[in-house]
């Protein structure tokens, strides 16, 4: 177990700290935080309300500086160890302890006391000696004892200068407490009576004792479904974090050891046993087994592998024994990197939640103002005491902007936790905002459409031989080739005719093809060019074959032996199975598409055309990427680019929305806003989905916010809501605002069946 003594010591490289912070109710506790720690002496801070930690820079070490900061601000803090959110979620569990005996012990007694109080108020002739002193003894442990969270917050406010939502809770209670006391004493009318013997006038508003007891109950049975709803938002949010392994079992000279995950070096051999999870980056060195990675990329199907098969860290070994040869390990698997990825998203505080911010810093003594201004009116307009006081403490409560702090954070904090269970990485709030205006979908062609490996598509034997025989003579000549053409057409060959044998005198041509001789015939593979200089004739039949694999954009390999041409094959990128259905279904959702390819055009043609995507730009180099989304944007268009490569980086960033796939370069993955860990291109339509649909449920809880703050005033002001309604309503607004957040667990990604290439 982590105590807090350990927490504090611990270092870390970059002079960025991370502070898990326990107490705070609302964005205007995160407000005062932030501002303790930024005061600090060179040092920046800002505080997330809905994940309850600190990122601090400039504390050169130490830490403690950082704690001890929180703490005179009023809360508790610890360093925050990557992994490892225990003492986080023992603090939680224990608030959430808390919270359930205050809500508990609160209604239990809320409910006859405010049956008690409206019917005695009501029926006059019902009420008994020392019925006032009755309900003034049930409604103490709630105003005390129960509400002590909020007094506490509201004192611990008060010495640092600053108002929380808690003060308006805690100031709401005591006034109507206060009140209640005075009317039954007596009230001003009969300054001298004591309790038990004072005239209380009737009526069902005459006594605040119910309204006190009921908002306290309301105030404290929101936080606590607030709180338990943000503990499971938490750990949607933890998921891709969870798949680490904590321990690995080491393969070593003296036998098979179980170590911590921390001892495991690049090179060492670990053992991955049935049903446990793949402690590293690596590549299988002995057994056969198929992998489970749908909690890390969302994918069903299983993954096989076998000895030389890379394997992932986070995956789950489905059923052989297994031993990987780890080449990445600790934080620089790319779980580790993939989750500290999720992670920053939710540092980084978008521009609505930093305006939230601001508005809630002025909004509370502002809400305080008006409800003293409101109550000043009311009396001066010959309202009674009791009435005018009911008013004010109405405005304070109705006012609390609790879900105005919550629309943004805890939106991301669940969409982001989603995205990372469907290998969908959405970095901040910045992609968000541009998933919601991007038009047209620019998908790199190379390694991004295509797998990046070059399959054989077209043989055309000549007149009087054979396929076979053809596929036979440069399959041995392409035997034992490290080039891209020369592996595909060997891989071919041998699957169609068997076993090859080897060529003699074997030499390669650059940019030209190879020569050598197979069964004492003298073979050539290659381009036109290089049967031209051999001066070797290519019948026109033959030609006209060639001619149509050229128009098809694949890359063109003619065949001779013995001087005359025997035959023509084609090859062309293998497109990946998922490209058609990601592309239908991006333009199902309205979005242009477009290829950007540095192939020719009639290439780069042909797979757009087959794929149904709606306009080429062929033949870009890698370093003419980025201009051609900087064109595209000049048009007009608001774009979003997918790209794997280390030559699309800048490409990525130029672009209003950049989607880098988790196959290619960590440079790429760096440069993009949304990372796709599935390998499978129908998490491209559905990163965009999930991010407007996070974007609109953002969206959606500001309006409510706003919308229920800025109509609910007024109400209360005009006298048209009763404070214990309010109270109840502005617990409400924040579970509602929650729940909705909620919702986007239920998020699916697209489940059609991938089209054949």
């Amino acid at each position: 177990m982590t105590t807090l003594t350990q927490r504090t010591e611990v270092e870390t490289a970059d002079d960025v700290v991370e502070l898990d912070v326990v107490g705070m109710t609302c964005s205007a506790c995160a407000n005062a935080v932030e501002r303790k720690l930024n005061r600090l002496p060179g040092v920046a801070a800002t505080v997330n309300f809905a994940t309850e930690r600190a990122t601090v820079t400039g504390l050169a070490g130490d830490t403690a500086l950082g704690i001890q900061a929180v703490e005179r601000a009023g809360y508790r803090a610890a360093v925050h160890v990557p992994g490892d959110d225990e003492w986080t979620r023992r603090a939680t569990g224990d608030r959430i302890d808390s919270l359930r005996r205050r809500l508990t012990v609160s209604a239990l007694l809320a409910v006859p006391l405010c049956d008690l109080t409206i019917l005695l108020a009501l029926v006059p002739s019902w009420r008994f000696p020392g019925w006032q002193l009755l309900c003034v003894l049930l409604a103490v442990p709630i105003v005390t004892w129960a509400a002590w969270p909020f007094h506490r917050a509201t004192l611990r406010n008060l010495r640092t200068g600053s108002l929380s939502m808690d003060t308006l809770v805690s100031l709401g209670a005591v006034v109507s407490f206060a009140w209640a006391v005075v009317v039954l004493v007596g009230g001003p009318s009969a300054a001298g009576y004591w309790i038990g013997f004072g005239p209380t006038p009737p009526g069902a508003d005459a006594i605040y004792l119910d309204v006190a007891a009921g908002m306290v109950t309301f105030q404290l049975g929101g936080r606590y479904f607030e709180t338990r709803s943000r503990r499971r938002a938490g750990d949607v949010l933890q998921a891709i974090s969870g798949l680490a392994s904590r321990t690995v079992v080491l393969r070593t000279p003296d036998g098979d050891v179980e170590v911590p995950s921390g001892r495991v070096r690049r090179g060492d051999v670990v053992v991955v046993r049935p049903g446990a999870r793949v402690p590293v980056d690596g590549t299988v060195a002995t057994g056969r087994s198929s992998l489970d990675t749908s909690a890390m990329t969302g994918e069903a199907a299983p993954v096989e592998v076998e000895p030389g098969s890379a394997v992932a860290a986070g995956t789950v070994n489905a059923s052989g024994l297994l031993t990987v040869v780890a080449e990445q390990v600790g934080a620089h698997t790319r779980l580790a990197q993939l989750a500290a990825i999720a992670e920053e998203a939710q540092r980084r505080k978008a521009r609505v939640t930093r305006l939230v911010d601001r508005v809630t810093r002025v909004f509370i003594p502002a809400v305080i103002a008006v409800a003293v201004l409101v109550t000043a009116g009311w009396l001066l307009a010959g309202a009674p005491v009791g009435a005018a006081i009911g008013v004010g403490i109405a405005v304070l409560i109705i006012a609390c902007p609790c879900a105005l702090g919550l629309a943004t954070p805890t939106a991301l904090m669940v969409g982001i936790g989603r995205g990372g269970q469907l290998g969908i990485l959405v970095k901040g709030q910045d992609a968000l905002e541009a998933s919601g205006r991007i038009d047209t979908v620019v998908l790199d062609k190379t390694g991004t459409l295509t797998t990046g490996r070059k399959v054989v598509t077209d043989v055309e034997p000549a007149d009087g031989v054979t396929r076979e025989a053809t596929l036979r003579l440069v399959g041995a000549l392409a035997a034992g080739s490290e080039h891209a053409v020369g592996r595909a057409l060997a891989d071919a060959a041998e699957r169609e005719v068997g076993p090859l044998a080897g060529a003699d005198d074997l030499q390669a041509l650059p940019g030209l093809g190879a020569e050598g001789t197979v069964d004492g015939r003298a073979l050539l593979a290659g381009t036109r060019r290089l049967l031209a200089e051999r001066g070797v004739a290519v019948p026109s039949g033959l030609a006209a074959r060639a001619d149509r694999v050229e128009e098809a954009g694949r890359t063109l390999v003619l065949v001779a032996a013995d001087g005359v041409a025997i035959g023509v094959l084609g090859l062309g990128d293998e497109v990946r199975p998922s490209a058609s259905a990601a592309v239908a279904r991006l333009r199902e959702m309205g979005l242009t598409t477009v290829l950007l390819s540095g192939d020719t055009e009639r290439a780069a043609a042909a797979v757009a055309s087959g794929l149904g995507i709606d306009r080429v730009l062929a033949g870009v180099l890698p370093a003419d990427k980025a201009a051609a989304i900087a064109a595209l944007r000049r048009d007009g268009r608001r774009v979003a680019m997918v790209g794997d490569g280390i030559n699309d980086a800048a490409a990525l960033a130029e672009a209003d929305l950049g989607m880098a796939i988790v196959t290619g370069t960590d440079i790429a993955m760096k440069s993009a806003d949304v990372i796709l860990v599935r390998d499978d291109l129908r998490a491209i339509p559905d990163a965009v989905a999930l991010s407007r649909r996070m974007l609109g449920t953002i969206r959606g809880n500001l309006v409510w916010a706003f919308g229920y703050n800025v109509a609910a005033i007024p109400l209360a002001a005009s006298g048209l809501l009763n404070p214990l309604i309010a109270a109840a309503a502005m617990a409400l607004s924040s579970v509602l605002v929650v729940s909705n957040s909620l919702r986007l667990r239920s998020f699916a990604p697209s489940q059609e069946e991938p089209a054949e290439p």
